[in-house]
């Protein structure tokens, strides 16, 4: 299997679409099309249904499914599908068999929600997944500080097919040594904290980010990712300052609203209704007007 093709997808803006609901609460198939459409139009070319972004875990199987399916039919030639898969390792391996079938060419496993996970526990639920899916590329999303290099560096050691890594420890020294304990060059490795931290990772070792900001402004995130393709990031940081203070709501009370003030940002653009499901909520009115605000400005064309 040529992973080339697979690891240059990863080293660019990976967006992580939102779901979009009707006002039934159902997935709104229509619209999420049209926001797919409007960012691969816009020069997206790497896109993860059912991220984080996307409400994974609000979604039932079913929906998960859905999602999927929808992109893959509203893809272009060119777009690389990176499913999002995870739970009990039933399920995950469940997802990804879908994504294959569907013909996505990787799936990124979201990091495991129990409680008790040990580090070889953690290589054990990546490689059942990995093995089950030889032909995808396979992506872990690291959100444990705790996880060292060598587990990683053991998990690319038995699973050939795991091609890059999302990290999402918002520490670029210990991003930094990771790195280079599981292997820098062995996997590619992606800012899974979006633009806020894409210049400190980048300046590390990571040559690609996650976003979903790009729901908003495709343009806003592929000029950050050409100032650091260019090593210029002066030009890079004029791009942060000017996103700072949108990923900033964002990220408040421990990333409370990340998915809200996105689908408040395409509300106020006429693009998507504001309804999140819970564990997410939609924003107090009194905050609606500052979101609006943020977005001039921007190059939303």
């Amino acid at each position: 299997m040529d992973h080339a093709p697979l690891k240059a997808a990863l080293a660019d803006v990976v967006a992580i679409p939102v779901t979009p609901f009707a006002e039934d609460g159902r997935i709104d198939p229509a619209r999420y099309r049209a926001l797919l459409r409007r960012m691969l139009d816009g020069g997206v070319r790497t896109v993860t249904p059912n991220g984080n972004t996307g409400e994974f875990y609000a979604l039932t199987p079913d929906e998960r499914r859905s999602v999927v399916e929808e992109t893959m039919a509203e893809a272009d030639d060119g777009t690389v599908v990176v499913v999002g898969v995870g739970h009990d390792v039933p399920t995950a391996v469940g997802a990804a068999r879908h994504a294959r079938d569907a013909g996505a060419a990787m799936v990124m496993v979201h990091q495991p929600v129990h409680p008790y996970v040990s580090p070889d526990g953690w290589v054990g639920y990546h490689r059942a997944i990995a093995e089950a899916v030889p032909e995808l590329g396979v992506v872990p999303y690291i959100r444990n500080e705790r996880l060292g290099g060598d587990r990683i560096a053991r998990l690319g050691e038995l699973c050939p097919n795991v091609v890059g890594v999302k990290y999402a420890v918002p520490d670029a020294a210990r991003f930094a040594a990771v790195a280079r304990d599981a292997g820098l060059e062995r996997f590619v490795w992606v800012a899974g904290l979006a633009e806020l931290y894409a210049p400190s990772y980048w300046a590390v070792g990571a040559t690609g980010f996650t976003s979903g900001l790009v729901n908003v402004s495709p343009r806003t995130s592929l000029a950050m990712l050409d100032a650091l393709r260019a090593g210029d990031y002066a030009a890079a940081m004029k791009v942060w300052e000017r996103i700072r203070e949108f990923e900033d709501l964002r990220a408040e009370d421990r990333s409370a609203n990340n998915v809200t003030v996105v689908k408040e940002a395409l509300a106020s653009l006429g693009l998507c209704r504001r309804e999140v499901r819970p564990p997410s909520s939609v924003l107090p009115e009194a905050d609606r007007g500052r979101v609006a605000s943020l977005l001039e400005g921007w190059d939303l064309s």
